[in-house]
């Protein structure tokens, strides 16, 4: 029989496979993530029929090349074009995510790591993120509780489970307040009793904060001008003033130094709660100056019990501003005989520029220390409570009127402290990081995605539903991974679609087509050669 015909059957077999490739891009041109393979032909086995000779000196003849007839071709290789990207076309959801560069998603396909480019992603009944296109879940590494990402071995990423879906509420530990006090302010001058202290007058400045059940509080300051202070004359450039705290508000806009009794008759009487406050000074506490007591005005250990009226025991702290410049200068701080300021804080991080503030809710145990709802002050560090930041106030002339406001938080917004909140929402930013977004304005790290590179990604071997599995010859996935920023990046609100170019598909279909028809004209034409044999003898 003839070499040619087996031949002709090789060249149809390895053009029916590269029709079989092409055809299954094609069908996949719309598929995301999907990547287009190639078919590479070799020539197949020799039959020698003489090998070759070398030139003979002894006859002077030349030598001789080989004479091989070859019996067809065959496949080499099936290449997946993985180091191509596909286009990204947007679908503005929060969870699509494209993979610009050769690194891959992580997936856990019943219980194995499996490798995907499709980022359609969701969230399960579970709180698990998954593939949508495969049903694995997405690998990478959890944050812990400050939001921090504790890389490790990658898994699952579960960022709605019942602890992520709400915000616990936080504490407040700090407080700035901004704005100017304007030295023609009337309401600057203080109101004095006969030894000289400070019974009433001064601007009221306010600012808020949250206790460890998110509960929201108001403290009310009230800021004066202190004329008598022995230290205003040492220096031209020091202007003493002095800051008291007047009341502090609960989230009803009742003041927690005094409590409601509903009496038998349906009247109300007030007395004292028995709540103390810190303001500096080392944390020593007052309150209510129960020591007052005038039956004939019903006040009763400090409190008027029919209208609630009170006194405080007023600790004064002093705030010291420079006359020239109307900038601040100190805040519980001594002027010296030279014009030095000297903080009173033995803590050199708020020494100068910060008050402690703290709330001690009665005297009993249940309201103090770790299980009070208030963070507390430890005099021993000279930190906790509430730590509130007067630096930003000025002193310049505005017309005679003071406007000074708050922010809760340090100057760069942090401690600000919150109410509980639940999730409203899920993004994904660029370096494959997930937060949660909920209802109290927070927004918290939940996990991050990690990524797989390969140093052979065409080694990969395709499993279907966009999925690959790594193999010998790929390179192995580490079980940790790596971030996206090393070797690319994700587009938000997009997929990567498929890398398949209809237009050299069709070029090799046609290539292909004819190659085919060419073969199978090897095998007509042999055939006829075959029949003119056998017809030689009639």
């Amino acid at each position: 029989m003839m070499r040619s015909l087996y031949s002709g059957v090789a060249g149809l077999k390895i053009h029916q496979t590269k029709m079989d490739v092409i055809g299954n891009n094609i069908a996949n041109v719309n598929t995301v993530g999907f990547k287009s393979s190639s078919v590479n032909f070799s020539d197949t086995f020799y039959q020698t029929i003489s090998p070759a000779t070398g030139p003979n000196s002894t006859t002077n003849t030349a030598g001789t090349n080989a004479k091989q007839i070859g019996l067809g071709g065959l496949v080499a290789s099936i290449t997946t074009n993985i180091t191509e990207n596909g286009g990204p076309t947007t679908t503005n959801r929060a969870l699509d995510v494209a993979i610009n560069g050769e690194s891959f998603l992580v997936v856990n396909v019943n219980g194995e790591q499996l490798f995907t480019k499709s980022g359609a992603l969701n969230v399960d009944p579970s709180g698990n993120l998954y593939c949508t296109t495969n049903n694995g879940i997405v690998q990478g590494w959890m944050a812990d509780d400050d939001g921090n990402i504790v890389k490790d071995i990658a898994t699952d990423l579960k960022i709605m489970t019942a602890k992520q879906t709400s915000a616990a509420p936080t504490a407040t530990t700090a407080a700035t307040l901004l704005g100017n006090i304007d030295p023609n302010d009337k309401q600057l001058t203080p109101t004095l009793d006969a030894n000289g202290n400070i019974t009433g007058g001064g601007v009221p400045v306010t600012f808020s904060f949250y206790d460890k059940l998110g509960e929201l509080y108001t403290v009310k300051l009230m800021i004066t001008k202190n004329p008598s202070d022995p230290n205003a004359t040492t220096t031209s450039s020091v202007v003493p003033y002095t800051a008291r705290v007047a009341d502090v508000y609960n989230s009803e806009g009742e003041s927690i130094f005094v409590k409601k009794t509903e009496q038998a008759d349906g009247s109300v009487k007030y007395s004292s709660s028995g709540a103390q406050i810190s303001f500096g000074n080392k944390g020593a506490k007052f309150g209510i100056d129960t020591s007052l007591n005038d039956a004939d005005s019903g006040i009763v250990n400090g409190v008027n019990e029919n209208t609630g009226e009170f006194t405080m025991k007023s600790s004064t702290i002093p705030l010291l501003f420079n006359s020239q410049s109307g900038n601040f200068s100190a805040v519980d701080a001594t002027v010296g005989a030279d014009g030095s300021i000297t903080a009173n804080r033995s803590n050199q991080q708020y020494a100068g520029n910060c008050v402690n503030f703290a709330i001690y809710q009665g005297e009993d145990a249940e309201h103090v220390g770790n299980d009070s709802t208030f963070p507390q002050y430890d005099a021993t560090n000279d930190n906790g409570g509430i730590e509130v930041d007067f630096s930003s106030l000025t002193q310049f002339s505005k017309g005679g009127t003071s406007e000074v406001t708050y922010k809760r938080g340090d100057k760069g917004g942090k401690n600000a402290g919150n109410y509980a909140g639940t999730m409203t929402g899920i993004s994904v930013d660029e370096e494959g990081k997930i937060y949660g977004k909920y209802s109290n304005g927070e927004t918290r790290c939940l996990a991050q995605i990690c990524v797989a590179t390969f140093s052979n990604p065409s080694g990969l071997e395709a499993e279907g539903e966009s999925l690959f599995r790594a193999s010998l010859n790929s390179g192995l996935f580490d079980g940790i991974g790596e971030e996206v920023s090393k070797s690319g990046s994700i587009t938000v609100g997009a997929l990567e679609m498929s890398n398949v170019d209809l237009a050299s598909e069709f070029t090799n279909m046609i290539t292909t087509q004819r190659g085919f028809q060419a073969n199978s004209r090897i095998i007509t034409t042999s055939d006829t050669m075959l029949e003119e044999l056998v017809n030689l003898k009639r």
